[in-house]
């Protein structure tokens, strides 16, 4: 019977994948953790206590420009999961199921039709319409350990020791010491910083411990000379200004890729060397398909790093910020070895704005307390303050990203450059980030955004100007987004409104009441908040946001609830609405009840 079983499965092999046995072929381990920058040993963190991943970067190639898409996790593991660009699919905003188009696949599908065993523990998030039939397993106790003897795997296990809820509560004790821990500069020396930034440390060591322990597992199971083994982080993190937003804080990822002897020709080079080659999350599902060999499909928008498919390096590194939760905010990124420059699409928005998950961390209301007794250098306060524009880094010489070279003259040419590769990306993969998520959410009950923006339906280069003008600063736009109010497309007279709201121009106060009646919602709120921000009619605001709360779209309510929040007091006609909201029942992600008790603790101590 054992040699029956043994030629079936060599037949089955051969069918698979003919000219290749079965175990000729790579088991792929993924091993992720959560919300961690590069604060490892192997990247030269001398505070922090990663033994087993520094071994392990001795005998692996270690990325030094590994980057995730997304500065928070369910975005970036929609690009993970796709190899696609989420705002290509309008997938981009915090935790929302907008359906991809029915050419996309999970990339596990094509590895389980070519004979792999797939299985995740077990951590999805992501951000789209679930295909459950990706994984033979996906849950807290999935392992390879359940394949058939012989079958290839590819696996993923989850550690989320390090995720930002390991922070909410303080420990009485911790290893690593707060009165030793090293601050970046825009962080004031509050003992609740100090504690959060030493408990996390403590989080990254038992991150490692972890690690290590399924490594070793590997070993005991005798497939560690089969198997090519992934570590990286899910995004960036985990302090307040780290995760959720644009810096190298948030996107910068460590990535450590071991191939075993017998595999070690699918890479570039050697084992125990350092890359400085740009790799983003596009780039995993298809090196993943390169390295078992199965054809990478020509909609995934990146490029195999690894495997017989390998493409040449890309020139830039992109990544993006949508809505956070029940915040709203948009910006885009572009990175290439020496730079990174970021284009705020909402730069009136604080990049501090209130988050009930974040601010469960102690340390971040000391930052902010310091910030209201005006107790904080200029460095610090920025993150309490609106955006520019545009932002420019020599990451080179400044890792934290403080210093902003978007206005020095020396730095004009390189501006200039990345400025034009962001405004070629979003032409090329037709960025629907720009369409209001209210919009959004009706667009999606029939239609994949991927599809509408390729539908003749989404005027991309009009839409794309008049954003540049809104969000640009200059008050001498004032009058052609005056005329854009009147636009036929709504996301036009969206940006239009918003772009007075940026500019706080009181010259449009009869286009915006105008707008007030406008047929789609998006832009009355976005109409209201021009005229509640310029002072030219408040009254009237308060009166089309309250109205807003009525809606029965979830993300109307919310973009009004956001607004409302600016208002303190003026609230006060739409607090019945907004306890109506609250009283709901919550599930996990219905931010628009989250927003609403937000509004009403503000409104509380606006009294």
């Amino acid at each position: 019977m054992n040699l029956i079983r043994k030629i079936l499965l060599a037949i089955l092999a051969i069918a698979l994948h003919p000219g290749v046995r079965a175990q000729d072929r790579p088991n792929i381990l993924w091993i992720v953790s959560e919300d961690n920058t590069v604060l490892l040993g192997s990247y030269g963190d001398k505070f922090a206590t990663t033994p087993n991943l520094d071994q392990f970067a001795k005998e692996s190639i270690r990325y030094q420009n590994a980057f995730s898409t997304a500065p928070v996790c369910a975005p970036s593991r929609n690009t993970l999961i796709t190899g696609m660009y989420p705002p290509s699919l309008g997938t981009e905003h915090m935790r929302s199921t907008y359906p991809s188009p029915s050419f996309v696949k999970f990339f596990p599908k094509y590895l389980r039709e070519a004979g792999y065993y797939t299985t995740n523990n077990a951590k999805k998030d992501y951000n789209t319409t679930d295909q459950p039939d990706a994984w033979d397993e996906s849950s807290n106790k999935a392992t390879y350990k359940n394949r058939k003897p012989g079958q290839p795997f590819f696996a993923v296990f989850n550690l989320n020791v390090s995720h930002e809820s390991s922070l909410h509560e303080p420990l009485p004790a911790l290893k690593h010491d707060p009165e030793k821990v090293p601050l970046p500069p825009y962080h004031p020396a509050t003992a609740e910083l100090k504690h959060d930034w030493a408990q996390y440390y403590d989080k990254l060591e038992e991150m490692d411990r972890q690690f290590g322990k399924l490594l070793q597992e590997l070993k005991d199971e005798g497939l560690a000379e089969n198997t090519i083994v992934f570590y990286y982080a899910d995004n960036g993190g985990v302090l307040a200004r780290s995760k959720r937003f644009m810096y190298e804080s948030g996107l910068h990822v460590p990535l450590i890729v071991h191939l075993p002897p017998k595999y070690a020709h699918l890479a570039s080079q050697k084992q125990g060397s350092v890359s400085d080659r740009l790799v983003t999350f596009l780039d995993f599902a298809p090196t993943v398909l390169s390295l078992v060999d199965v054809k990478v499909p020509d909609y995934m928008q990146g490029g195999a790093f690894l495997g017989r498919q390998q493409k040449p390096e890309p020139p830039y590194a992109f990544g993006f910020r949508g809505r956070m939760d029940e915040r709203i905010d948009m910006s885009r990124s572009v990175r290439d070895k020496k730079y990174r420059y970021i284009r705020n699409y909402l730069p009136n928005k604080i990049y501090g704005q209130y988050l009930e998950y974040l601010w469960r961390a102690p340390s971040v209301k000391s930052w902010e307390d310091l910030y209201k007794a005006g107790k904080l250098n200029a460095v610090q306060s920025k993150f309490w303050e609106p955006k520019p524009a545009e932002e420019l880094f020599d990451v080179e010489a400044d890792p934290h990203n403080i210093h902003n070279l978007a206005g020095d003259p020396k730095h004009k040419k390189e501006l200039e450059r990345l400025r034009k590769a962001n405004a070629q990306w979003l032409r090329s993969y037709r960025d629907v980030g720009f369409i209001p998520e209210a919009i959004i959410y009706e667009i999606a009950k029939t239609t994949p955004l991927f599809d509408y923006a390729r539908s003749g339906k989404y005027d991309l280069e009009k839409v794309i100007a008049t954003a540049d003008i809104a969000t640009s600063r200059n008050a001498s736009h004032a009058p052609a987004l005056i005329t854009a109010l009147g636009d036929n497309d709504p996301v036009i007279r969206y940006w239009a409104a918003t772009g007075l709201t940026v500019l706080k121009a009181t010259s449009g106060k009869a286009a915006l009441q105008k707008a007030l009646k406008d047929q789609e919602v998006a832009v009355r709120i976005a109409a209201a908040e021009a005229l509640y921000v310029t002072g030219t009619d408040k009254p009237g605001a308060i009166a089309s946001l309250t109205d807003a709360l009525k809606s029965d779209n979830p993300y109307a309510r919310l973009q009004a609830l956001n607004v409302l929040d600016l208002t303190g007091k003026d609230a006060a006609p739409a607090i019945a609405d907004a306890e109506r909201i609250a009283a709901q029942k919550a599930e996990m992600f219905d931010y628009d009840i989250r927003a609403a008790k937000v509004l009403l603790s503000n409104y509380k101590n606006s009294q």
